[in-house]
Formats: C-alpha cells, sequence, structure tokens
C-alpha cells in the first residue's frame, strides 16, 4: 500500500440518511483524478456515527462505484474482535483489497496498551484465518484515539503475525521517522493528518498517506514530484494548500464540519447535513471554507458548488 489515498466522507441527505448520490460522486471523483485507491469507514467517515447497516452499506456502495478501477481499503471497527471480523467478512465480499484495525472504543477506562496488543493479535489471526494473503494494517493513531501502540508493540505484531503489512499512522513526522526506523524499509508506514507536514512525511520515509478528499489530488501531485527530485516545485505546491490543510486539521470535528464542505464543493455538491457534530458551521467558518474552495478550483471532472463562485 502507498500513494496518497482519499479517504471518503460520510455525506448525509436532509432527512439524516447517507446521502447515495454523494457517495457515489465522491468515489468517481477520486478515480477520474487517478487515486491508487480509496480508504472508507476511518476517522473522516464519522464510523463512530455511524450504524452497522450503514458501515455495510459504505462498503457495498463503495465496491459498487469503484467496479474494479481502483482497489479499497476497508478500516475495521468495533469494540470487539468479533465484531471487527464480522465486518471484515462483509469487507472481504465485497472486494476489500487491504483492512486496516482500528483500536476498540472506550469511553470510560482505556484500553492498556498490552491488552490492545493482545486485540489486535486476536483480530490479525482472525483474518489469516479468513483470508490469509489479504494485507492487514493498524491505525496507531493515540493522538486522535487516545490510545496506540509503541514501536517494541508494533514489532512484536509484525513477528507474530504474517499478515500484518503496513501501518497508518497519525502522528508529527519526527514521531513517524521514529517509527519507520524501527519496523524496517521492507514494512510500509503511511501517515495521516489531512496531509500536515507531508513533504517532510515523504523525507522520513513514508510510503504515502490517507488523508481527506479535499485536497488529496493536489497531494498526489506533491508526491509525484518529490518522488522524481523535483523538490522546490513539490515545496512550492505544497505552500499553496497548506493553509487549508491548517483550517480543516485543527480537529477531528473541524475536518468533517468545513474539510467535508471544501471537498464537496469543489466536487460540484453541497453538504446537506450534518450528523451529530460537537461543532456546527459558523458564518466565519464556512466563508473561509469557500475561499479556500475557491483559490484550489474544481476537482478534475467537475465544476465548482455555486456556493463558492
Amino acid at each position: 500500500m502507498h500513494g496518497i489515498w482519499p479517504i471518503l466522507y460520510a455525506y448525509f441527505t436532509q432527512a439524516g440518511t447517507l446521502d447515495r448520490q454523494a457517495m457515489r460522486w465522491q468515489v468517481q471523483t477520486a478515480v477520474r483524478s487517478g487515486s491508487p485507491g480509496v480508504a472508507i469507514l476511518g476517522l473522516a467517515t464519522e464510523v463512530n456515527k455511524l450504524s452497522v447497516q450503514e458501515k455495510h452499506d459504505v462498503i457495498a456502495w463503495a465496491a459498487q462505484d469503484l467496479a474494479g478501477a481502483a482497489p479499497m481499503a476497508v478500516t475495521l471497527s468495533g469494540p470487539t474482535a468479533q465484531e471487527q471480523l464480522k465486518l471484515a467478512e462483509v469487507a472481504l465480499v465485497h472486494g476489500a483489497r487491504y483492512l486496516v484495525l482500528q483500536p476498540p472504543p472506550r469511553k470510560e477506562v482505556p484500553i492498556a496498551e498490552a491488552e490492545l496488543e493482545a486485540f489486535f493479535q486476536c483480530v490479525l489471526e482472525g483474518l489469516a484465518q479468513m483470508s490469509p494473503t489479504t494485507p492487514v494494517g493498524i491505525q496507531n493513531a493515540p493522538e486522535y484515539l487516545g490510545v496506540g501502540l509503541d514501536a517494541t508493540a508494533l514489532v512484536r505484531l509484525r513477528g507474530r503475525c504474517n499478515n500484518f503489512r503496513f501501518l497508518k499512522g497519525e502522528a508529527p513526522s519526527v514521531i513517524i521517522e521514529k517509527t519507520v526506523q524501527s519496523v524496517g524499509p521492507s514494512f510500509p508506514v503511511l501517515n495521516g493528518r489531512g496531509g500536515m507536514e507531508l513533504i517532510d512525511n515523504l523525507r522520513a520515509g513514508c510510503a504515502g498517506m490517507i488523508v481527506a478528499p479535499e485536497c488529496a489530488f493536489e497531494q498526489a501531485r506533491i508526491a509525484e514530484l518529490y518522488g522524481r527530485g523535483a523538490i522546490e516545485e513539490a515545496q512550492a505546491h505544497y505552500e499553496r494548500i497548506l493553509p487549508t490543510i491548517t483550517f480543516v486539521m485543527q480537529s477531528l470535528e473541524t475536518l468533517v464540519v468545513y474539510g467535508k464542505r471544501i471537498a464537496a464543493w469543489r466536487s460540484g455538491m453541497d453538504v446537506h447535513h450534518d450528523r451529530q457534530c460537537a461543532l456546527m458551521p459558523s458564518a466565519f467558518g464556512l466563508a473561509a471554507a469557500r475561499r479556500f474552495a475557491h483559490q484550489l478550483g474544481p476537482l478534475p471532472g467537475c465544476t465548482l458548488h455555486p456556493e463558492v463562485i
């Protein structure tokens, strides 16, 4: 798993249900943009707000809309290993190429690191029996999820479970660089954080990024420029999108309220409903989001939504 992968937002209708048309257009836009693949059911997809059936719908829809044009990576969430394995069955039936494990949510006492390591090993072993050749990653994001594994635990898991093939981090580049060094060059490490420190992440040895779609197309271009040694040009492109990344990545709440709107407007869509948002959009925030969407312009094959023209 490598390159710049967009992770889908969850778009909702005015009635509060998942917006099938918007989800389809989002996937089709990613394919037109040349994305190496599409990731779903991560933090940007507001997975903690989706029912089990809605998770199944997102998987089935994404597979249908991709139609084999690009691989799909599915994040597995749930409070128990059994629930994550059940979701994996659905993902595999629909052709998921990669699976990513999230720590189980704990509202009261946080899960201890040793317990988390045992939890991941249980799921990895179950997945090895279910689909031995499917590469599995772990989303190690203590900054956002409140719990994670250190490099020593990750190396132990890699030695025990052959299907543990990559890592999805959510950390500053100085931490990611240490992680890359600890797990070794043959073990791909991808970062997220919306693309913050993109070029330094590449310098640190990241195999790619899994980022929200509002700037994914530009980030893929930057990674391509960096890969062929056009560092100054890559830096100039990065400086153009950095204000947008900084704006939307202040928190997860900011991302799913304003980042989602920037991505929608660049695709010619609008956001009709916010589900259970701790942060509701303000007039000031919406004006900033419109400005960023207008500055970036439409995504490939799209026209800007009238909201920002």
